[in-house]
């Protein structure tokens, strides 16, 4: 799951970023409404936290710019502006949450996690193919008697293969959406991390695989005898 933030203090937009990182999710984090426009319109985000206060072009446009390409992508502001006018103008503009500044820190990620899921359609923490089951609150994947804990990109992967099985997808798509637009990383470091989940399905003895679709991509498929 990707998260787009758009916070100008840049300590706190850290924060958030390591908050999110800790509950396995991506995240992208940008200081103006410029630049997350720009980075909108280059990834396909599973939510978007904006504050409204920002330099260039502030939340309120940012989300009206948004809406108006009719993208449904949940969108939370996160501001210090708690007047209920301000509230009923940021969701009335189209805004799915509001989160006025100071907040819990367990409250933001129990509010960012559910935007996620409701959007999805979903509301299951445990996800199941074939053998295996995948545990998203402790990012555990098991065959029932066996477990193995999955790091931040294995988890990512795995949820994204689990939620869309038979789906083919790309690694470009595979690099956008779990390493992002920030990342330094080569993108053969899609292939060394598929390699890494493909060990811990062979390790739980699944039969379900990651099978690689030649000139394509990837796809989680059950294994044929």
């Amino acid at each position: 799951m990707r998260i787009l933030i758009a916070e100008d203090e840049i300590e706190l937009a850290k924060g958030l970023k390591f908050l999110l990182e800790k509950s396995k999710f991506s995240v992208d984090i940008v200081h103006n409404g410029a630049d997350a426009l720009d980075y909108f319109h280059g990834v396909e985000y599973d939510a978007v936290v904006l504050d409204i206060m920002m330099p260039k072009i502030n939340g309120l446009e940012v989300l009206a710019n948004i809406r108006k390409e009719k993208s449904t992508v949940p969108i939370m502001m996160l501001t210090a502006k708690a007047e209920i006018e301000d509230r009923v103008a940021g969701l009335e503009a189209g805004a799915d949450d509001y989160l006025p500044k100071p907040f819990a820190s367990r409250e933001f990620i129990a509010r960012v996690k559910a935007l996620v899921r409701r959007n999805a359609g979903f509301a299951d923490n445990i996800l199941a193919f074939g053998s295996v089951q995948l545990d998203c609150n402790r990012y555990e994947l098991s065959n029932g008697t066996e477990v193995v804990r999955l790091n931040n990109k294995e988890f990512q992967l795995t949820e994204l293969f689990l939620r869309n099985p038979h789906h083919v997808f790309s690694t470009d798509y595979l690099m956008d959406k779990v390493w992002g637009q920030d990342s330094e990383a080569d993108i053969d470091v899609v292939w060394t991390y598929i390699g890494f989940v493909r060990k811990k399905l062979k390790t739980l003895k699944a039969d379900i695989e990651i099978k690689t679709v030649r000139g394509v991509g990837y796809s989680l498929e059950e294994m044929t005898c």
